[in-house]
């Protein structure tokens, strides 16, 4: 095989605002994602993909809250329904990359595995929740839990612990499978979060960022490039005002320097950013933050290198 990539796709690409979040819905949002990956197939590249899951973690959450008021259920704790979310985007993956496949007379076999990710307990971010979840509100909802208005004027949305991750679960055998041919996904929504306990891990209420995790999965299996995908075909600053400008790259002193000045926004573009600065500054190769459409494009995107 080729060299190795990690793709992050972003839970929004999956499940798009104003959308309901039907079956169909997502899967053909999946399958327009995943047809963009085949000009790095094309290329004989090993693949990783990782996901995130935002949207969807926060409607699981409402499902079971919906099911314990109503029916008496047992609504089941976060890192429950990121497990449940990783099993089903997967599930979805899967099935949209091999009809990708096909349709292009390739063939790679593709294969999931739910993901656990190691935090610590003291992480400062329990004590600070920061990551949004599940849908926007027109008026921040008072339920008892923490919520943020979105910077781009979208609404509130529910904001909870995004601790670091420390450690990528069985992230050997995810390299192995890769290099092996096999188009693998994991790592996704950030992982399930877990802390060391006396009998062994547990999950915790938190969502770990994807970006983050998946730059962290990419360091471990020594990864030639990371794709962080968005919905914009370049990093700005100045973004949205009349001086705005596309970035085609950043070295990781720019982008720090970007990120001091407060030119990407919280729960948008810096935490791609700081992903990307991780891998790169970690001995990685190239980051690249882009749109889907865009990759196989060698001028695509806004690159971070040393």
């Amino acid at each position: 095989m080729g060299k190795l990539v990690m793709v992050a796709f972003g839970g929004n690409a999956l499940l798009r605002a104003g959308q309901k979040g039907t079956y169909a819905e997502q899967l053909a949002n999946v399958e327009d994602a995943c047809r963009c990956l085949l000009p790095l197939l094309e290329q004989g590249c090993s693949l990783v993909i990782g996901h995130g899951n935002g949207p969807q973690v926060g409607n699981a959450l409402l499902r079971h809250e919906a099911g314990s008021s109503q029916f008496g259920l047992q609504a089941m704790p976060m890192d429950f329904c990121g497990a449940e979310t990783q099993g089903s985007i997967a599930y979805l993956i899967e099935t949209a990359m091999e009809k990708v496949l096909k349709s292009a007379g390739m063939s790679r076999s593709v294969v999931s595995l739910v993901t656990r990710v190691e935090v610590s307990a003291k992480d400062p971010a329990f004590a600070a929740p920061s990551k949004p979840v599940g849908p926007y509100y027109k008026e921040c909802p008072n339920d008892g839990s923490v919520y943020r208005e979105d910077s781009a004027g979208r609404g509130w949305r529910k904001v909870v612990p995004s601790p670091k991750p420390l450690a990528v679960q069985n992230i050997e055998l995810v390299e192995r499978l890769a290099r092996e041919g096999y188009i693998v996904v994991s790592v996704g929504g950030g992982g399930i979060p877990v802390v060391e306990g006396k009998d062994g891990r547990h999950g915790v209420e938190a969502v770990i960022d994807k970006d983050l995790a998946c730059a962290l999965a990419a360091v471990k299996m020594k990864a030639d490039e990371f794709y962080i995908l968005t919905d914009v075909p370049k990093v700005y600053v100045n973004f949205r005002k009349p001086d705005q400008k596309a970035l085609d790259s950043m070295s990781l002193d720019e982008a720090r320097q970007f990120l001091s000045e407060g030119q990407f926004a919280e729960g948008s573009m810096a935490p791609k950013v700081r992903a990307g600065i991780s891998f790169v500054e970690n001995g990685g190769g190239e980051c690249i933050i882009t749109e889907a459409g865009q990759l196989g494009n060698p001028t695509c995107g806004t690159r971070i290198t040393k």
